[in-house]
């Protein structure tokens, strides 16, 4: 059987943490941010964590499993 090659849209996207957890960057920091408060831009720039139900499609691309 081949190897399976990794989805190269996912590699930039998605880092895996020493836990096994999948860390991702949150969207809708790109543009049109004069509207959104300074708060919301600031929370935004925070990385957080695929969820669980999406954990196995994110894994999949990554050729994890």
């Amino acid at each position: 059987m081949p190897k399976l090659k990794t989805k190269s849209g996912a590699k930039k996207r998605f880092a895996l943490t020493g836990t096994g957890k999948i860390k991702r960057k949150n969207a809708f920091k790109s543009h049109i941010l004069t509207k959104k408060s300074t708060k919301r831009k600031r929370n935004l720039t925070q990385t957080s964590y695929v969820h669980e139900t999406d954990e196995l499609s994110v894994k999949r691309q990554l050729a994890l499993k």
